[in-house]
């Protein structure tokens, strides 16, 4: 579906830049706008604030599984796999829970989006949310997403890079996600007591994802012996349970930790416990790898599909000389000609255009739209992309028919109401500023009905493009 019309400063700050324009006025300098968020940005909405505690959940809902299956009769051969009915009663009343704290946390996030003064950072919180990924394949995770973005994306996106990635790998969603808490040194004291033929051993998957997709990115030089030597820096960085004042959070169990020194693309760390890896990943964090890593993914995410070199050079450039100051980062991004490009460059993703619908109808919160039941039949749950790669950043990944049917679907469903309140024609030009197609302007003027314009014009190939 092309688009041949120019797009004008104003709709590329409010719609590419931002998460989508709202009826009232564009702003008169787009650069200066955006630049202006960063003292406006709210780190912790208050429906973020106001999400139960995951930890003391997940914590708790173990403790009482284990006590449960201490007391469980033994299965006999004719009550096989036998289970107590309270701790099947236990277990549906967990998995509610979790799937409550879910819904609301993808409450949350929507509200904020919504409400938000500085919409530019927070789509840069989803960007920094789906580069450091998590993905909610199990009920744990699926309890502690929310808290993930909160406590570890969110205090950060105006901040370094180092310090959001420290943040990011040390939270118990990332943890338990990429199988870290199981991972036990070879030569540790852990391994050396108990049954030999029940051992855990080294997990390598987070300082595999630390490595190819966190910072340095894949093909950057490392080494399988690196990710090894990492894996074994990382042993003992594990999630603490009932015995700790703060259980479901960040523990390092030194009896897990692999002595001796590491080495690692060349260096010796010779830190002991926890420090050993915070070296290594903080190394990790200020690489040139990393810096063109990050660049090109922020290139793909503003200037189009196929990264232009110059502007990922200039962006890694601006990484490097800030040591990863994410402010400065940005600036560089606000100043690179390539994302002002006047042609749309990138197609939203259900997310995106989610959004930007609701923005577009002054939408203020969510109110009894289920967003996460939403994004689940648009074709992307949130925090759950099913690899920690996340979500695909490329426009051919989007624009299948029938996932464009399930828009036009919902975007019936929202302007349904709303007909008899919003004239599509008048708000078409709000929302895309000194930028409408005339061949939208005109299906939307020509449409059966006002509830029929307003998602003609939800589902044009204007406002599905930034």
């Amino acid at each position: 579906m092309p688009v041949s019309h120019a797009l004008s400063p104003q709709a590329i700050a409010l719609n590419r830049f931002g998460l989508g324009a709202t009826p009232g006025a564009a702003p008169d300098n787009p650069r200066g706008w955006l630049l202006d968020q960063f003292a406006h940005f709210e780190p912790r909405p208050a429906g973020f604030a106001a999400l139960p505690d995951a930890g003391a959940m997940v914590t708790a809902y173990q403790a009482e599984r284990r006590m449960e299956r201490q007391n469980q009769p033994p299965a006999t051969a004719n009550t096989p796999g036998v289970k107590d009915p309270a701790l099947l009663a236990a277990r549906q009343d967990y998995g509610q829970q979790v799937q409550a704290l879910y819904r609301a946390a993808v409450q949350a996030r929507s509200d904020a989006a919504l409400q938000t003064q500085a919409p530019f950072v927070e789509r840069m919180v989803h960007f920094w949310s789906n580069h450091f990924c998590v993905s909610i394949d199990n009920q744990p995770v699926t309890a502690y997403a929310g808290s993930f973005e909160r406590d570890a994306i969110r205090p950060h996106v105006l901040g370094r890079f180092e310090d959001m990635a420290m943040a990011v790998e040390h939270h118990p969603a990332m943890l338990i996600y990429l199988n870290q808490n199981q991972s036990i040194g070879p030569n540790s004291l852990a391994a050396q007591r108990g049954d030999p033929a029940k051992r855990r051993g080294l997990n390598e998957n987070l300082a595999r994802e630390i490595m190819e997709l966190h910072t340095l990115g894949v093909r950057s030089g490392y080494t399988q012996a690196d990710v090894t030597e990492f894996a074994r820096a990382l042993t003992g960085w594990a999630v603490s349970g009932a015995e700790s004042n703060a259980p479901g959070t960040f523990l390092f169990r030194d009896r897990q930790h692999e002595p001796g020194s590491r080495q690692i693309l060349g260096k010796t760390y010779h830190q002991a416990g926890e420090h050993q890896a915070r070296a290594a990943l903080g190394d990790f964090t200020h690489a040139p790898a990393t810096a063109t890593h990050i660049a090109t993914k922020l290139a793909r995410h503003f200037a189009g599909d196929t990264p232009p070199p110059a502007m990922v050079a200039r962006l890694a450039s601006a990484f490097t000389g800030s040591g990863g100051d994410l402010p400065t980062l940005y600036k560089a991004l606000i100043d690179s000609p390539e994302a002002w490009a006047t042609q749309p460059l990138k197609f939203k993703t259900p997310w995106e255009w989610t959004i930007s619908a609701l923005r577009g109808l002054g939408r203020g919160e969510t109110g009894a739209i289920q967003m996460a039941a939403v994004q689940r039949q648009l074709g992307q749950p949130v925090w759950k992309p099913g690899s920690p790669a996340g979500w695909d950043d490329i426009s051919a990944s989007w624009i299948a028919p029938d996932a464009l049917m399930r828009r036009v679907e919902f975007a019936q469903r929202l302007a349904a109401p709303l007909g008899d309140q919003i004239d599509a024609r008048a708000l078409a030009p709000r929302l895309l500023p000194a930028s409408l197609d005339p061949a939208t302007a005109g299906q939307v003027a020509m449409a059966e009905s006002p509830a029929s314009a307003l998602a003609l014009l939800l589902v044009s190939p204007d406002f599905l493009r930034r």
